[in-house]
């Protein structure tokens, strides 16, 4: 339910840890006068200007765009990923959604494949270099390509391609997985090149490597929970997690013969 009070005084319990190697803790602060049209990083802006007037250290986040493009701003907020709000990024999730005295609880996104650099910021390079191991097209960029228009592709191809290719690469999906799997990720990066013909050429490497490194990064396997789903702030359906599957099963019995 969205609050129409204009400010907010909130009790804010942030996880704080020096590094990966430390143990880290909640601590608790108050904040008042937050605007309910401010953004929720604009919120922790705030926090972290109170802090350092008051010679404290500031609250490490990620963030970056702040226009739910780039999935830097990942954060577990009161038990959801990205916080109550649907289909949006923290960036785009708004104080509105929050009430007068409401206590929140901020987190880094937890997973083995994520381990914490410092307080709310952790490392997703994983995700990185399992895009590395396949999630690209080898063509030929030199300026002697052809006419994009001359490749027909399939409208309904075509649209499933680009809903796959919404993924912000967030980690949203293994934040809020029982198992920690990245098979929503890994299944929207293999469905909107596999949908394509520029990118069936490599097709059958791809997902193999992919998943390979998927499975050398320690995430999880996934149960078909479908948590993945509800809590993308781009709605990628579990549909590409299916594909993902029949690619990866014509890859292997390919390779097997």
């Amino acid at each position: 339910m969205i609050n129409t009070k204009q400010n907010l005084t909130l009790k804010l319990k942030i996880w704080r840890q020096k590094n990966s190697h430390s143990k880290g803790q909640f601590e608790i602060y108050k904040l008042s006068d937050v605007s309910t049209d401010s953004s929720f990083l604009e919120m922790l802006d705030m926090l972290n200007a109170n802090l350092i007037d008051q010679n404290q250290e500031p609250i490490a986040f990620d963030h970056d765009c702040r226009e739910g493009i780039c999935g830097m701003c990942s954060l577990y907020i009161n038990g959801r990923t990205h916080g109550p709000d649907t289909g949006v990024a923290t960036c785009q999730l708004h104080m509105r959604m929050f009430h007068d005295g409401q206590t929140i609880v901020i987190e880094p996104f937890r997973s083995t494949a994520f381990p914490v650099i410092k307080d709310l910021i952790v490392d997703r390079s994983s995700f990185d270099r399992i895009m590395a191991a396949g999630g690209f097209i080898s063509v030929n960029t030199s300026g002697n390509t052809l006419d994009a228009n001359s490749i027909l592709v399939d409208k309904e191809d075509a649209d499933k391609a680009m809903d796959a290719a919404a993924c912000i690469s967030c980690g949203a999906c293994v934040a809020c997985c029982p198992n920690g799997a990245a098979m929503l990720f890994i299944g929207a990066k293999v469905s909107h090149l596999a949908l394509l013909p520029q990118g069936r050429v490599e097709a059958k490497r791809r997902v193999l490597n992919m998943v390979k490194a998927m499975d050398d990064e320690g995430f999880g396997n996934c149960s078909v929970i479908g948590a993945c789903e509800v809590e993308c702030p781009k709605h990628i359906s579990l549909d590409n997690i299916a594909r993902l599957n029949r690619e990866y099963m014509s890859a292997w019995l390919d390779k097997q013969s």
